[in-house]
């Protein structure tokens, strides 16, 4: 018996501007049947969309897939972040040797650093058009690959220049990752489950150049700096390959191809196209950013201490070794073990945020959800508040112990409340920009942190060695303190002012 289909073609409203979804309704009708004295008439009807999910539970949908899938899908993007930040510090045990083999100073050496660290800060101007065009799961599969080829080329260099220009292209290419992999976890998880998420992935930035120095130390103590570079590569094809089962995570791509499966018009275009969409994008991700630094006092002051704690972190680069191997008389291999203590500051971090969001966050957006309102975004703030406190007690622990008739375990401890402080105040600001400023200027804002938290970031060592030298160890630390104070209240005000200040902003912001 056969069913006649009818398929009635999209529909467009007449009035100008006014863009309604495409629909494809399909219609299936049964022929009569009788049975006694009755017949019976049987109809089925469904309606598929391209422009939308086609229900709540649309099993197309990445916030309906299952737990495991979800799970998976946020350790890809965590485990690049991973390799790609792990490449900034695993260089750093290798600068006497690349000082001797290329007969460079100290200064120029650490440029190897500093151009990836700023490879790390203007990737993520690629990621935006990558991710746009072609969806997640493609910059995954380009980036990765590229940026090993320059890490490949990296150690094979026989130039400090090819080094240096390997070392920065190598970032470059690999850090988009570290932009798509944010979007990934906002399509997968839900608001009131994204705070868990989102503190797994951003652990990645901090793992990375945590263990670098642990794995480099030893690298170059046994095989030359040479080999700083070759478990990038290792890892790198790992991640690869672990990668290789993950689908489309963003709704865009994913509705494209469905229509195209199903013989169906594609969505409507909201946004611009062609040389108007690569325009867009670079504003998005380049040009509002730099303009929401110096005109958003959340985006600037916010901006201005994340940035100021990472770099402390990259300037401790310079520092450890100062400290461990010329204090205490480490080796290379040894000095970088201790950079396990900044790795134990950060699980203790994902643990504070993943309480403190469930006794926080979570029930407020339940209780927000029953009375149909918005959560104010000012209940992202405790984790940065929290933290505020334990930076400034690390670095003044670190600075007045760090002595040779004081055991080595002291300034190794210190690390740990610092570490703490920087994640919990980089978790709590990425959700916070993002809750404020909605997903599309959100993107700008965190873009901006990025910008901004990378160009110090690559800045900071260039100076480390010379300002640990005129002061000391001691007040060189401690004026690190001083400014970490004076950066503390900035979670607190926003806590207190954050509606008031939103209310001004010249953005669009979450009303709440």
């Amino acid at each position: 018996m056969e069913v006649p289909v009818e398929v009635v073609q999209p529909r467009r409203g007449p009035s100008v501007g006014d863009v309604e979804a495409q629909e494809v309704e399909i219609k299936t009708e049964l022929p009569p049947t009788s049975s006694s004295s009755a017949t019976f008439h049987s109809g089925l009807s469904a309606t598929l969309t391209t422009e939308d999910w086609n229900s709540p539970d649309d099993p197309d949908n990445p916030l309906n897939w299952s737990l495991w899938q979800r799970i998976y899908h946020t350790t890809v993007p965590a485990l690049f972040g991973f390799v790609v930040t792990i490449g900034s510090s695993i260089y750093t045990p290798g600068l006497s040797d690349i000082m001797k083999q290329f007969d460079v100073s100290s200064t120029v050496a650490l440029l190897g650093l500093s151009l990836y660290v700023l490879g790390l800060g203007f990737g993520p101007v690629l990621a935006a058009p990558l991710s746009e065009s072609l969806g997640r799961r493609s910059v995954y599969m380009i980036s990765l690959p590229l940026a090993a080829l320059f890490t490949l080329g990296a150690g094979f260099s026989q130039t400090f220049a090819s080094l240096a220009i390997c070392r920065f292209f190598a970032a470059f290419f690999g850090s988009p990752t570290l932009a798509v992999g944010a979007g990934t976890n906002v399509d997968i998880w839900a608001p009131e489950n994204r705070a868990v998420a989102s503190v797994l992935f951003l652990l990645a930035p901090f793992a990375g150049p945590t263990l670098g120095p642990v794995i480099g130390g030893f690298a170059v103590q046994a095989k030359g700096w040479r080999w700083t570079q070759w478990p990038i590569l290792f890892l790198s094809v790992a991640a690869f390959v672990y990668s290789l089962f993950m689908k489309e995570t963003y709704k865009k791509i994913i509705l494209q191809k469905r229509a195209k499966r199903l013989g169906m018009p594609p969505p409507p275009k909201a946004r611009p196209t062609g040389l108007a969409t690569l325009k867009f994008l670079i504003t998005v991700t380049l040009f509002r950013p730099v303009h929401m630094i110096f005109t958003e006092p959340i985006v600037g002051f916010f901006g201005l201490y994340v940035a100021f704690n990472f770099s402390v972190l990259f300037g401790f680069f310079d520092a450890f070794p100062i400290v461990f191997q010329g204090v205490y008389g480490f080796d290379l291999g040894s000095s970088g073990l201790v950079w396990l203590s900044t790795l134990i500051g950060c699980l203790l971090a994902v643990v504070t945020v993943t309480v403190v969001d469930r006794l926080t966050y979570r029930k407020e957006y339940i209780l927000a959800t029953k009375e149909g309102r918005l959560v104010a975004p000012e209940h992202r703030l405790y984790m940065a508040m929290m933290g505020s406190l334990g930076l400034p007690i690390g670095l003044f622990w670190f600075a007045w112990t760090a002595r040779s008739d004081i055991h080595w375990i002291s300034p190794v401890l210190a690390a740990i409340p610092f570490a703490w402080g920087n994640l919990c105040v980089f978790t709590s600001a990425a959700l916070y920009l993002v809750d404020t400023y909605g997903p599309l200027t959100g993107a700008s804002a965190v873009a901006a942190n990025g910008l901004f938290r990378y160009t110090s970031g690559a800045a900071f060592p260039l100076f480390t060695i010379q300002m640990y030298n005129k002061l000391g160890i001691a007040w060189a630390t401690s004026l690190l303190g001083f400014i970490s104070i004076g950066l503390l209240p900035i979670p607190w005000v926003l806590f207190k002012y954050g509606p008031r200040i939103r209310a001004m902003s010249q953005y669009d912001t979450i009303k709440a």
